[in-house]
């Protein structure tokens, strides 16, 4: 089959409902819950708006506002420059990596069940081992998504802060050595950010983002709608804005399944 005639058949299946497409991304808004750091580190700009004009004497025919967020808040991607590991890489900033593997097969790893049990709960290579067993190998090149539910969350439940820090769930450095010897393209979550809350506590401290980031993959956060997607055989679509030097950027995450 030519890449004309596959390219006709994919618009022809989108236009049919044969191909849907789900969205991923969760909305942008001034109540999107933000990662905090501990004092003395630097915070994220919450998303916030000024309205330009709104058909009146400002621009009477035209609606526009400026807006102000920072690069990883809200549903976002990270570059390998992200992270100190990824620092010297080639091509680690988002106006400068590769666009060919941002749309690439994505595989589901559903463990919600046991994040619903433990806040806590950390993905490990054994875990991965057992679904691959069920599943097959996970391929390379592909985006790894972890369902976990919790984007399902209130506000409060999301975040879930304690005096000790957030307790969200994540993987742990063995289930991320595997990914990078799977030579996945990415690793996305549905928590704010791709390591567990009390990532700083493991060996290393936030192994998704000093391990993936350091291997040049990219990550995927504040992810939602896992839930509707098969185990295996979608096509995620995730592209960040043309940031120059950019370490990431907010983004839409489109899936596209069969049915």
């Amino acid at each position: 089959m030519s890449t004309a005639s596959t390219l006709v058949q994919l618009a022809a299946s989108l236009t049919s409902g044969a191909v849907r497409v789900i969205d991923l991304t969760q909305t942008l808004s001034e109540d999107t819950p933000l990662l905090v750091l501990p004092e003395p580190f630097g915070q994220t700009a919450a998303f916030s708006r000024q309205e330009i004009s709104r058909y009146d004497e400002r621009g009477v025919a035209w609606h526009w506002n400026n807006f102000t967020v920072g690069e990883h808040t809200g549903t976002h991607f990270d570059a390998p420059v992200h992270w100190v590991t990824g620092k010297d890489l080639p091509a680690n900033t988002v106006d400068a990596l590769p666009v060919q593997p941002l749309i690439a097969p994505a595989v589901v790893l559903d463990f919600s069940a046991e994040c619903a049990a433990d806040a806590d709960f950390l993905l490990t290579a054994g875990h991965i081992v057992e679904w691959e067993a069920q599943h097959g190998a996970i391929p390379a090149g592909s985006w790894v998504l972890f369902r976990t539910d919790w984007s399902k969350r209130d506000v409060e439940a999301y975040t879930n802060r304690a005096p000790d820090g957030p307790h969200t769930p994540g993987p742990d450095a063995s289930a991320i050595l595997l990914l990078i010897d799977r030579d996945v393209i990415g690793f996305g979550v549905e928590t704010i950010g791709t390591d567990a809350g009390q990532a700083h506590g493991l060996t290393p401290p936030y192994p998704a983002h000093t391990l993936l980031h350091g291997a040049g993959k990219y990550g995927l956060q504040c992810l939602e709608n896992l839930d509707a997607l098969p185990t295996t055989g979608a096509i995620v679509i995730a592209a960040p804005l043309k940031i120059r030097d950019g370490s990431g950027s907010p983004l839409r995450v489109l899936a596209l399944v069969e049915g």
